[in-house]
């Protein structure tokens, strides 16, 4: 697998945290757990439902020596998130992320959270929640 890596573009690898001096292209030979820089997310960024999943299946892929603790931790705040939602798609979506998280392709499952977050984000804009309580008024 090629990876390329502009300036000063970070990488995380198996553990490791790498930064490219300048532009640059590796190849990794065999398997490893990556992520680039730009799918990091930093914990005071978990600020949402779906950020906060995103961040322990992250925390899984960059320490799977803590994988099983945090397991618990994410089925417990699934279920939770899953509570809160009524969207079919972000349901279905996570339905998707515990099947994959499950099979222990903690990857895959955090770039199908990433996907979800544009309809999180439209859910929990104020602009989303002024049509919700029109909506409520109209048929009160």
């Amino acid at each position: 697998m090629k990876i390329g890596l502009k300036a000063g573009e970070g990488l995380f690898l198996n553990g490791a945290v790498i930064r490219a001096e300048r532009k640059t292209q590796l190849e990794l030979m065999n398997d490893a757990v990556f992520l680039l820089e730009g799918h990091i997310l930093q914990q005071n960024e978990a600020t949402t439902p779906l950020r906060q999943i995103y961040f322990i299946l992250q925390s899984m892929v960059m320490d799977p020596t803590s994988a099983p603790m945090m397991r618990d931790l994410f089925e417990m705040v699934l279920l939770s998130v899953r509570r809160g939602f009524s969207d079919e798609e972000v349901l279905d979506g996570l339905d998707e992320v515990a099947a994959l998280a499950g099979d222990g392709r903690w990857f895959e499952a955090m770039k199908l959270v990433r996907n979800l977050y544009p309809i999180e984000d439209d859910l929990m804009s104020p602009t989303h929640n002024r049509k919700v309580a029109a909506r409520i008024l109209a048929a009160v």
